[in-house]
């Protein structure tokens, strides 16, 4: 078990041992948009732009207080809904729109850090270099397994019905928050930012 929480703390919970799991650092641009959406940039994203992020099955991940303060956004109609608490705009992590494709990004900053090599494994992908700030570029690793482990997600999943058990999207397949999306206007000032 591992416990996840927000910056003030008044979101929290922990997440389920057991399961495949990828350690990720993602320099996508959408990624750095979200943390500088949520003004909190500087905390979030490595030197380069990239975000450590752990990649798991939603039902994994329980709350015990504080759901009332999730809030979402979308980046585009098109894109991924990506979950905060508004208490303290501490990212919490990155969902498909789709609920049967069950599985959360979990953002460090709501995960201790101490222990993610122990809770999550110590090889860490990355991904998305080309987007990364400044030269020389981050060299992309671990993308193969990366995806092979996230397929393992979603088809574990999808077996026997185990995405409906999401703490993100309800029994219709909503989200249990309804996101905010961006205009493409609101989206491009934040991607000129950074």
């Amino acid at each position: 078990m591992h416990k996840i929480q927000c910056q003030c703390g008044a979101l929290s919970g922990h997440v389920r041992g057991g399961g495949t799991c990828s350690r990720v650092v993602c320099y996508c641009a959408d990624c750095q948009a979200f943390a500088k959406f949520l003004g909190r940039a500087g905390d979030i994203l490595d030197a380069q732009g990239g975000t450590e992020i752990v990649q798991l099955a939603q039902p994994r991940v329980v709350f015990s207080q504080g759901k009332e303060h999730l809030a979402a956004v979308r980046l585009s109609d098109q894109g991924m809904i990506r979950w905060y608490a508004a208490c303290c705009n501490t990212p919490l992590g990155n969902t498909l729109p789709d609920p049967k494709v069950s599985f959360i990004g979990l953002i460090h900053s709501v995960l201790n850090r101490a222990k993610m090599a122990e809770d999550f494994g110590k090889n860490i992908a990355i991904v998305n270099v080309d987007s990364a700030i400044g030269e020389p570029k981050p060299k992309q690793k671990g993308l193969p397994g990366m995806i092979v482990r996230f397929l393992w997600i979603i088809l574990s999943m999808r077996i026997g019905g185990k995405y409906r058990n999401s703490p993100l999207f309800t029994e219709s397949g909503e989200p249990v928050v309804s996101p905010v999306i961006l205009s493409g206007e609101e989206f491009k000032n934040l991607k000129n930012t950074l």
